[in-house]
């Protein structure tokens, strides 16, 4: 591990946790030896990172310390470009272009050493040959959830049976051929998903849920923790 992934991760480590580390149980997370972790102790208080603590004792980092926020491991790297691959190819054009922008941003915002992790990554997805056309505006869909806003719909199923809907909607789900909307439906009275290839139309109503998202998301995770008890598929309309 390079110096500076290690320091990093002495960061970290102290972070989350709520008592004093020792030097011995660094080392062993680390991989290194305690005469390594005091050495990087030293170098990070020279730097001006609070912490305190002493030999024997253990370490606490400043509650209050904020980290820049791109101080990345390589994994991690790897791991924020494979998702911001998957969104730029898979999610609908509002996400795949701020995907795009994130990967740009982290690419320029990391030290130049770290940068070969994104450029030229060891993982990696296929191209999607068979974009997906949504029937409603997906960005403005975000918005309506995080704002609690219903929805009226015109949906037509997998028999071709067309269909209008005052819906709450949940979230968004993007899988590899399909884009789920979940959402409360007046209608049925009962959650449903409903596949965005399949909405014909979309009206953004300014009527507010009768739930606040929070709890209408809470409702839905406990109906879909239901749903798998009993074996049952999740219902696509």
């Amino acid at each position: 591990m390079r110096p500076p992934i290690r320091l990093f991760q002495i960061i970290q480590a102290l972070r989350r946790s709520r008592r004093p580390v020792t030097a011995e149980a660094l080392a062993a997370e680390l991989e290194v030896s305690t005469r390594s972790v005091y050495r990087d102790i030293a170098n990070l208080i020279r730097q001006g990172v609070p912490i305190r603590g002493e030999v024997g004792v253990g370490y606490v980092l400043d509650r209050h310390y904020d980290m820049p926020p791109l101080m990345l491991t390589p994994s991690e790297l790897e791991a924020a470009t494979l998702g911001a691959q998957w969104v730029a190819e898979r999610a609908d054009p509002a996400l795949a272009s701020a995907a795009r922008d994130l990967i740009s941003k982290i690419s320029s915002a990391v030290p130049q050493h770290l940068r070969t992790f994104i450029i030229q990554p060891t993982v990696g997805i296929p191209a999607n040959n068979a974009p997906i056309t949504d029937g409603l505006d997906m960005a403005k869909t975000r918005d309506w959830i995080r704002g609690g806003y219903k929805l009226r719909i015109h949906y037509r199923d997998r028999e071709g049976h067309l269909s209008e809907r005052i819906i709450w909607p949940v979230m968004v789900g993007y899988a590899e051929s399909v884009r789920l909307l979940a959402a409360w439906c007046e209608l049925r009275q009962a959650f449903r998903h409903f596949r965005t290839d399949r909405i014909t139309g979309a009206e953004f109503l300014n009527s507010s849920c009768d739930l606040k998202p929070s709890e209408l998301k809470h409702r839905w995770e406990h109906s879909m923790r239901n749903t798998r008890e009993l074996h049952l598929p999740s219902i696509v309309n």
